[in-house]
């Protein structure tokens, strides 16, 4: 799980999300001790993640192309997942001018966790990503304009990167002025990829 941060504006909608995928192979329970190291912050950078992966005895894979925002007719899609053994949940965002909601999908099965009006941030990541995301939307909101919400976005990005390795410097960052329906329907039946988009930086 990494990091996906949204905001969701009366006259606007923003998302952004990481690129990083880590995929861990080793011993049960050494590979826990690592996500537990790695999620809480205390793996900094690339080559502390390798050091401390090759001390533990784990494999690791990590690419930094996986895009985990897109755009669909007005609807700002994002999507973390978390694996526990052989088992992954799936959280997906969704976000509009206004709304949002979130579901979880753990093996094949649906399940609405929350939804929300107004003005709001929105956070999904690992504990260390999460933090950094709260502290930085405390200590800049003023509850001012969409541009302010979009900087403050992009604050968190960059600050989460040079904090913990569980993310990648580069993420991909939409925006949409439609005003879309979150209706259960249109959450249920999306279907992923079927108009991604990429970019950022």
């Amino acid at each position: 799980m990494s990091l996906v941060v949204a905001f969701s504006g009366h006259n606007g909608a923003v998302i952004a999300g990481d690129l990083r995928e880590i995929l861990m192979q080793g011993p049960d329970a050494e590979t826990a001790g690592f996500e537990q190291e790695l999620y809480s912050g205390q793996i900094v950078n690339d080559t502390d993640l390798g050091k401390r992966a090759a001390e533990r005895g784990i494999a690791l894979q990590v690419r930094d192309d996986k895009c985990k925002v897109s755009e669909q007719d007005g609807i700002l899609v994002g999507e973390v997942s978390e694996s526990d053994g052989a088992t992954v949940r799936i959280r997906r965002l969704f976000v509009s001018c206004g709304t949002y909601a979130i579901i979880d999908i753990t093996e094949g099965k649906m399940v609405l966790q929350k939804t929300g009006k107004g003005s709001s941030f929105v956070v999904l990541g690992n504990e260390v990503t999460k933090r950094i995301a709260h502290d930085v939307i405390q200590e800049e909101w003023k509850n001012g304009t969409f541009a302010d919400a979009v900087r403050i976005i992009i604050g968190i990005m960059t600050s989460a990167a040079s904090c913990t390795a569980s993310v990648s410097r580069a993420y991909t960052i939409l925006q949409t002025r439609r005003r879309a329906d979150l209706d259960t329907s249109t959450i249920m039946n999306f279907e992923k990829g079927s108009r991604d988009q990429e970019g950022g930086r």
